[in-house]
């Protein structure tokens, strides 16, 4: 009973319940209306087929006289069926006809009547001589009363009796077809909502243990292929997400914790030791200058996280407008110009012009600023070999490609999906400045405009490709 009561409460059962109650209304309308017509229809049928008649014998009777009219009436009177027939004088009195009885007022009035009848049924002797006739069969007859032109008084019907059985077997399968109608509505509503909610329960189960903690729990997908796979794989889709996120934060809080660690003891180190006595003014001095740098680098790697983290959650500092992406790239290739020809190297450009996306300045504008500076930074001078960067911005259908490449060392195939992870660094001495935090910040930026970041193969060197919607 508890168990019908929960289910009662549920969407899925009272959706089905009402379109079980729709369906068996409007099946029980139907059949109801086709009873009642094919009653009617037949009702109908023996009324014509009694004013047909009715109308033939007066016909008869006036152009072949009363004789004729008694012959036929005879004719018919004397076959099987549900005919009745009675032809009686001007008194009344039966002339020839197959009912014994009739109700005074059907003779003394024409109309159309209907009343209770005793009809006898002829045996034929094995002599073949007259009938015996005997009143064995009683009915329901429906007949029409006429005076004919020779003064003779026709009464023509038909027993209704058989047509009422009719309408009684047509209603008695009614019966059986709006209850069969029901029986099925039921059996298929409860097999229905039992799958649905089935279904529904095994979400249901998966999302309790995901809550538990278990994010690796996913929603099965059946063969099937119906709405509820669709939904299930959008779930395990969303799931995916999740967990990428949940395994993204911790591994950020894991390398927080383990790169800040050292600038903020060196920090705590550098403050001890100018506090101690003896120390000179110099040596305070210099020490307040260290921290202030170490501080500067945390700061910038706070930055970069919190910048990281707007982009990624697609709410960045200020709102997407229309840019002149050109105008950005160039900017930021001409203001390292001087530093790479300071470091020996040299950056080419291809910057196609007048290219305009929806986008945010500021963070396309710190994208390119990282991928040059780690051009610059991981550059290894070699002799006889001139060091280039190339800076590219052109429109590719309907895509826009942003190019920084360069001929230095590059990346291994295998650290190219590495390096774009939080405080990735491939430089294993950690000597070089910096967080590992530039390339993540780049791919953020190309996820937030709906883009993406590759790292390819430069031959030699490597070509960072942020390739943006049009």
């Amino acid at each position: 009973m508890f168990r019908l009561a929960q289910l009662w409460r549920t969407t899925t059962v009272r959706l089905t319940a009402l379109f079980i109650a729709i369906f068996v209304i409007f099946a029980v309308v139907l059949l109801g209306l086709i009873t009642w017509q094919t009653s009617v229809q037949l009702q109908r049928q023996q009324t014509d087929a009694i004013d047909r008649e009715a109308v033939q014998f007066k016909r008869l009777d006036s152009d072949g006289g009363f004789r004729a009219t008694i012959i036929a009436v005879q004719r018919l009177a004397s076959q099987p069926g549900p005919g009745i027939y009675y032809l009686a004088d001007p008194a009344g009195q039966l002339i020839v006809g197959n009912v014994t009885d009739l109700p005074p007022e059907v003779l003394a009035e024409p109309g159309t009547y209907s009343f209770n009848y005793s009809k006898p049924r002829l045996f034929d002797d094995p002599d073949g001589e007259a009938d015996n006739p005997t009143p064995q069969r009683q009915g329901y007859a429906m007949v029409r009363s006429d005076k004919l032109p020779s003064g003779l008084i026709l009464v023509v019907g038909r027993d209704v009796v058989e047509r009422r059985g009719f309408t009684a077997i047509v209603l008695q399968w009614f019966a059986v077809g709006a209850g069969g109608i029901l029986l099925f509505s039921l059996v298929a509503g409860v097999l229905t909502a039992v799958r649905v909610l089935r279904r529904i329960d095994t979400i249901s189960s998966t999302s309790n243990k995901i809550m538990s903690g278990n994010l690796s729990e996913r929603v099965p997908v059946t063969r099937r292929n119906d709405e509820f796979d669709a939904l299930a794989t959008n779930l395990n889709l969303m799931l995916d997400r999740i967990e990428k996120l949940m395994q993204g934060m911790k591994e950020v809080t894991d390398n927080v914790a383990h790169d800040l660690k050292t600038p903020l003891t060196r920090l705590r180190n550098q403050a001890e030791s100018a506090l101690r006595d003896g120390q000179g003014e110099e040596t305070r001095k210099q020490a307040l200058e260290t921290t202030i740098e170490e501080s500067d680098k945390l700061i910038k790697t706070f930055n970069a996280l919190l910048m990281i983290a707007r982009a990624e959650a697609g709410t960045p500092s200020g709102a997407l407008s229309e840019i002149d992406l050109s105008a950005v790239v160039t900017d930021v290739a001409e203001l390292y110009g001087p530093l790479a020809e300071d470091e020996g190297l040299t950056i080419e450009t291809d910057i196609a012009e007048g290219i305009r996306i929806n986008g945010n300045r500021e963070l396309l504008g710190q994208a390119l600023v990282n991928l040059i500076e780690n051009a610059l930074k991981y550059y290894e001078p070699e002799a006889g070999k001139a060091g280039r960067i190339a800076v590219s911005l052109k429109r590719d259908g309907s895509k826009v490609r942003i190019e920084v490449a360069d001929n230095g060392p590059g990346i291994a195939a295998e650290d190219r999906g590495r390096v774009i992870e939080r405080f990735v660094r491939l430089e294993k001495s950690r000597t070089e400045p910096g967080s590992g935090l530039g390339l993540s910040l780049v791919a953020a930026v190309a996820q937030l405009h709906k883009g993406e970041l590759r790292l390819e193969d430069n031959a030699p060197g490597v070509r960072a490709v942020v390739e943006l919607p049009g």
